[in-house]
Formats: C-alpha cells, sequence, structure tokens
C-alpha cells in the first residue's frame, strides 16, 4: 500500500476550510479576492488552498491574512481539546435553553446567562421568546458563567432543568 503524498491532509483541509470561511465572512467570491488583491491571489490558486490542494507557505498565509485583516491566526484551525471535540462534536453540537424557566431563576450567574442570551437574540433577530438555540463556541462564555468546563455546559444546564425538550 502506498500514500500519496499529493493528497490532503486533514490538517490542510481545516486551513482551506478557515480560509473559505473567513473570505466568505468577508463577503467574497474567488474571482472577487482576485481582482481586490490586484491579482496578487490567483482564484484557482485560492481555490486550490481553500480545498486542501496546494499548500501554503507562511509568507502567503501572512500576506493573505493581511489582504483579509484578520490575525495570522484566524487563518489555521482552532486546536480542540479531546474533551471539547468528544462533546461537543467538534464544536458543532448545539443547545437549546428554556429561557422561560431561566427568568425563574435567580442569582448573579443566570441573571448574566439571561443577558448572554438576550444579546444573541438581537444578533440573530430572534425574538421567538421560548427557546434559545446556542452554537458551539456560545458554550465557552457559558461554561464561565455557570462556572463549569466547556465539556459540561450541557450537562449544567440539562441539571438546571434549562434544556429544552419538545412535548
Amino acid at each position: 500500500m502506498t500514500i500519496d503524498d499529493d493528497a490532503p491532509t486533514d490538517y490542510s483541509l481545516q486551513v482551506g476550510d478557515r480560509l473559505r470561511v473567513i473570505r466568505k465572512q468577508k463577503r467574497m467570491s474567488l474571482q472577487d479576492v482576485e481582482a481586490r488583491s490586484d491579482q496578487e491571489f490567483k482564484a484557482s490558486v485560492l481555490g486550490a488552498y481553500e480545498r486542501g490542494e496546494r499548500a501554503l507557505s507562511v509568507p502567503r498565509l501572512d500576506r493573505l491574512a493581511q489582504f483579509y485583516a484578520v490575525p495570522v491566526e484566524q487563518l489555521l484551525p482552532r486546536e480542540q481539546t479531546g474533551a471539547e471535540t468528544a462533546h461537543l462534536g467538534g464544536l458543532q453540537k448545539k443547545l437549546a435553553i428554556d429561557l422561560a424557566k431561566l427568568v425563574q431563576l435567580s442569582g448573579a450567574p443566570f441573571e448574566m446567562l439571561a443577558r448572554y442570551l438576550r444579546l444573541i437574540q438581537v444578533q440573530r433577530q430572534d425574538f421567538n421568546g421560548r427557546v434559545l438555540t446556542v452554537r458551539g463556541d456560545d458554550t465557552r462564555a457559558i461554561a464561565a458563567m455557570l462556572d463549569v468546563p466547556v465539556d459540561q455546559v450541557g450537562d449544567r444546564l440539562e441539571a438546571l432543568d434549562l434544556l429544552f425538550t419538545p412535548l
């Protein structure tokens, strides 16, 4: 059995995913990047980076970060702990919080959590008022408010009877 040295590695695929996410957050197509960079970043080459098919040098990565106006580390995949990966499915697990039950709890952590969730509602313009689904990245902030490790946020919310369960 031989290993194909030209096959994208898991890490190069993750870097490519990060590059694509940042480019899309900037609301640019591959062609937009090529045009706005005065053809410094060709659409075909950038596409190959994003697919993990082409290696990206550190100086080139730095230039791309400057072009996108983001820190270089934002173009690299975030290292996840085993616990985060296992519990959050790589930060993809979503938790549905029962807002009606949350307002019944008193104390600083719950008031802070309620304010944080209202902020998320405003950002998303999601005002159904009963349930709010928080994303994996939001669990870090919630963990700090509830004073639990990130991998235990779901368990803590469940113990507080704050996870929404449909009838």
